[in-house]
């Protein structure tokens, strides 16, 4: 029997969701499967990205990719010939399965990819990080509570953000992908958490077959770690609440963070926030610890072994891997019902707040302050549930299912 081949196509080669897809390819690797790595241009790869990773374009395709994006409103449009010469790649490779991740970013002609995958009848795993695929735009719509995407875009309120451009082609866009992405004959989405099957679900792409695979972590890097953090940032014997994020705004809940500083008591509680830059330091109050992105996952493990309670106020989130992270260390966590957040924790290891309801976050906190409800080692059993290696292997059944 010929090794089963499988290609994985992501926009950009760093970030959680290159990560995600080099873990796959690692465990694949593992199992007798061989796996080809392919990502967009950039200057900045992840180091664990494997030396044979297919680059689709360059510097110049990408920008320019990017500008006429922008000024003529249509998204993944343009890099027809770099798009070309990476599919004549893919048929010597002659795949048995084609994994998509995320393919929005600028690097790739999406018509073009999918006519071929419909022609030569690839068998399809596409993980949706986010729900930019069924909408004529937008990555996420939670928070400005839109629903135009069930039944068709138009005058978008995000053209600002990313994907940013300066046309609104919404409708068309919107129509355009339901014609490109429907009409495949072996396709299966993943998505990270219900909440987005749901979605999913609910739209054009309603007729496929949709799994979820939760993110996982990795246990040996995230677990109770010994630490110093209290004394070396003064926090004395105050209860710490840990916050995190690798972009902080108000998605994240950056000013409910603030707003609880001002509630608290500050001889009782101490706010900490990881992820930090010069903007969000502009705007956050003295009496918030501040800290910039951490140099290595064991010093974020240091942090969230220290702190008390994991708030997590997001307003948008496909599922809330930071949420796990801070369990795996033995913290447990408060998030508000948004997205697939509450799907991390279970009634032992956290509790869940209304979106927006800052009121009740606040008592939540003074209720877990004083009771302390939650057990160390609830949250690590739950964390133990999203074992990263094991999470990925998941994939592996979804790949040979019909082989």
């Amino acid at each position: 029997m010929n090794m089963l081949t499988v290609v994985m196509i992501n926009a950009v080669p760093y970030g959680s969701t290159a990560k995600i897809m080099v873990g796959i390819a690692e465990q694949c690797k593992i199992a007798g499967i061989m796996p080809v790595t392919s990502t967009g241009y950039s200057y900045h790869p992840m180091k664990e990205l494997p030396s044979d990773n297919i680059k689709i374009g360059c510097g110049i395709d990408k920008f320019t990719h990017m500008m006429l994006s922008r000024f003529t409103g249509f998204t993944g449009c343009f890099s027809y010939m770099s798009t070309k010469r990476y599919l004549k790649i893919i048929d010597r490779l002659q795949p048995d399965i084609i994994h998509l991740h995320n393919i929005h970013g600028w690097f790739i002609n999406i018509p073009c990819l999918f006519n071929y995958i419909k022609k030569n009848n690839i068998r399809v795993i596409w993980t949706l990080h986010d729900c930019w695929t069924f909408t004529g735009q937008c990555p996420h719509f939670t928070m400005i509570g839109c629903s135009k995407w069930k039944t068709g875009c138009d005058k978008c309120p995000q053209l600002n953000t990313y994907p940013e451009t300066y046309v609104d082609r919404t409708k068309t866009m919107w129509k355009k992908k339901k014609k490109w992405f429907n009409g495949v004959k072996d396709l299966t989405i993943v998505t990270p958490s219900y909440w987005l099957a749901d979605l999913v679900k609910q739209s054009f792409l309603k007729d496929y077959p949709v799994k979820v695979v939760h993110n996982g972590i990795d246990l040996s890097v995230f677990r109770p770690t010994d630490n110093n953090f209290k004394d070396k940032y003064k926090v004395g014997n105050k209860f710490m609440i840990l916050g995190v994020s690798y972009g902080w705004n108000n998605k994240k809940g950056l000013d409910v963070f603030i707003k609880l500083s001002q509630r608290l008591d500050q001889e009782k509680y101490k706010i900490v926030l990881v992820g930090t830059d010069d903007k969000a330091d502009r705007i956050l109050p003295s009496n918030i610890i501040s800290i910039r992105r951490t140099q290595s996952q064991r010093d974020l493990a240091e942090i969230y072994t220290a702190a008390d309670l994991f708030v997590n106020p997001t307003r948008e989130e496909v599922f809330g891997l930071v949420n796990i992270e801070a369990l795996a260390c033995g913290t447990p966590v408060v998030t508000y019902r948004t997205g697939g957040s509450p799907e991390c924790i279970n009634e032992k290891c956290g509790s869940i707040v209304e979106a927006g309801d800052i009121d009740n976050l606040e008592k939540e906190i003074e209720r877990i302050a004083k009771t302390r409800p939650y057990l160390k080692e609830a949250c690590l059993e739950r964390a133990r549930e999203f074992e990263q290696s094991e999470k990925y292997k998941e994939y592996l059944k979804l790949y040979t299912l019909s082989n």
